[in-house]
């Protein structure tokens, strides 16, 4: 499983100051969301990778649009030099398979590619008020579709990991936001999970934000993260 660190600070100097603590670690991802790269943009991505090379970019922008639209950005967005960035799997098939298309000429260059299923915001209740379905069976349901499409993996709940790489391929990816590793409070979060039941969940990439930002010493609270993994 990999650990992805959610830099959501409000400033861009916490942000860089959360990744200089971090830069011993070579195996880290980082993960750029809408309010810090639409306030930081390109220069924070490059400020990341001059802070330790070594760290691998996952820019959650999470695009949502037409077809032609969202290839489009998706070409920008592999031109970042990013190792992994994020759409929505509503937007359809059609729209998944033509980012995929415009990504081909990148060969092993290009990014990874995540469909997003179902926020982990959302309660059943309220995503069933929108999907008209349950969130297992449609996140279920999308995630075919993007496997079908030729995305990498998708974003969900650790809830909905093994049951997705069971519909899907052991080699479909999964990352899993809101990931609580000692028990914190779920916050905003409604489908939050530990690092044990992500792991049980077969997670390929577990977002940890909170507990590692609001620490009091972040790096030892990401060593400790670590030293679970071991045991995982």
């Amino acid at each position: 499983m990999n650990l992805v660190i959610a830099l959501d600070l409000p400033s861009s100097a916490e942000n860089l100051k959360l990744a200089e603590s971090l830069a011993a670690y070579d195996d880290l991802w980082m993960k750029v969301g809408f309010r810090t790269y639409i306030r930081d943009g390109r220069n924070f991505l490059d400020t990341l990778k001059m802070i330790n090379p070594h760290f691998k970019v996952f820019l959650d922008l999470k695009l949502y649009d037409i077809p032609n639209t969202m290839a489009d950005a998706a070409a920008e967005i592999a031109e970042l030099g990013v190792e992994m960035f994020n759409v929505h799997a509503s937007a359809g098939e059609r729209a998944l398979r033509t980012v995929m298309e415009r990504l081909a000429p990148y060969g092993e260059e290009r990014p990874l590619v995540l469909a997003v299923t179902a926020l982990t915001s959302f309660s059943d209740e309220e995503f069933r008020r929108i999907y008209e379905k349950g969130i297992d069976e449609k996140a279920e349901q999308f995630a075919r579709m993007s496997y079908e499409a030729g995305l990498d993996g998708v974003v969900c709940s650790a809830f909905e990991s093994r049951a997705i790489k069971a519909a899907t391929s052991s080699d479909f990816l999964t990352l899993s936001p809101g990931i609580r590793p000692f028990g914190e409070a779920a916050g905003d979060q409604q489908r939050v999970a530990t690092l044990q039941s992500a792991a049980e969940s077969l997670v390929d990439f577990a977002v940890v934000g909170r507990p590692v930002y609001q620490a009091e010493d972040p790096a030892e609270k990401v060593q400790k993260i670590r030293e679970i993994f071991k045991t995982l």
